[in-house]
């Protein structure tokens, strides 16, 4: 039996320093698409804040943060930063 990694909480701002160039693909949630289109509803007409699951280079990852924009293959946060959709596991409302 394969153990669940815990991911590590960071804070928003140090996403800019993460490196994406691996090339591992992810299990993302069946239910992603539709996760970021409503964290970015809520991002924007409520400011609220989402747990965002990522992997990097380094291993999983966890931010708590608001989602501004989504396009085809990243997400905009608060603050010009951008996370890859193809690395994402899961957003949590």
């Amino acid at each position: 039996m394969q153990a669940v990694m815990k991911p590590e909480l960071i804070e928003k701002e140090l996403i800019s320093a993460l490196s994406f160039t691996e090339k591992q693909t992810v299990r993302q949630h069946p239910e992603l698409l539709t996760q970021i289109e409503r964290a970015t509803i809520l991002g924007n007409s409520h400011r609220s804040k989402v747990s965002i699951i990522f992997q990097d280079d380094s291993g999983l990852k966890r931010v708590d943060t608001t989602i501004w924009a989504a396009g085809t293959k990243f997400i905009c946060l608060k603050g010009g930063v951008w996370i890859p959709i193809d690395k994402i596991l899961e957003i949590k409302l």
